[in-house]
């Protein structure tokens, strides 16, 4: 299959031809949930804690007598049901990562990847590069081409200045080729690709 390559005027200067076997697998739902959770876990920090009733800063001496004072029997004010004591069951320190099979993110990617197409929001652009680093002239053109919520994926070093101007639109990411995502390729409503992060994404998921 073929798309047209244009730049960031709108203008066509070319085509290219993507790769079935990449982008034209077929859309599995299921596999896209497993790879978004498998990558929003290995995100975690898991450095969650509270404490227990031997940890919070209590005596550990008994509150009151246990008999003759027709009160319930306690032995330690940092048990769990006083306010103020530990917790009996809470997070503690984890890794929360999961295990998913190389084949299996690499498929997650490509659904990803052909997601994008099927929806006609998979844009190849080339020249991406501006003449200062200005957000307000990068955004203006973006508008001009409807990208508002825009993931931009780049072969090599992006162009200075057009990375300069695109750090402060919150609704537009610019990532490396070997960076490209399945979270983040869901998560905004366009992905544009440069013709030599299209030719790497290819190499890499063949």
């Amino acid at each position: 299959m073929q798309l047209p390559i244009r730049n960031l005027a709108g203008e066509q200067v070319g085509q290219i031809e993507l790769d079935e076997s990449v982008f034209g697998v077929e859309v599995r739902p299921d596999i896209l949930h497993r790879v978004v959770v498998w990558q929003l876990a290995k995100r975690r920090q898991g450095t969650h804690k509270v404490k227990t009733r031997g940890e919070v800063a209590y005596s550990k001496r008994k509150l009151y007598r246990q008999k003759g004072l027709g009160r319930a029997r306690h032995g330690s004010r940092g048990a769990n049901i006083f306010v103020g004591g530990g917790r009996a069951f809470g997070p503690r320190p984890r890794d929360h990562a999961i295990d998913l099979p190389k084949k299996v993110r690499r498929l997650g990617l490509k659904c990803a990847l052909a997601d994008k197409l099927r929806g006609e929001r998979l844009w190849i652009m080339d020249g991406l590069a501006l003449e200062e680093p200005k957000t307000k002239l990068l955004w203006q053109r973006l508008l001009a081409l409807g990208l508002r919520d825009v993931l931009i994926v780049t072969g090599g070093e992006p162009d200075a200045n057009f990375r300069l101007a695109a750090r402060n639109l919150p609704k537009v990411q610019l990532l490396p080729q070997i960076g490209a995502n399945v979270y983040d390729i869901l998560r905004h409503e366009h992905l544009v690709l440069t013709p030599d992060a299209v030719e790497r994404l290819q190499e890499r998921l063949r």
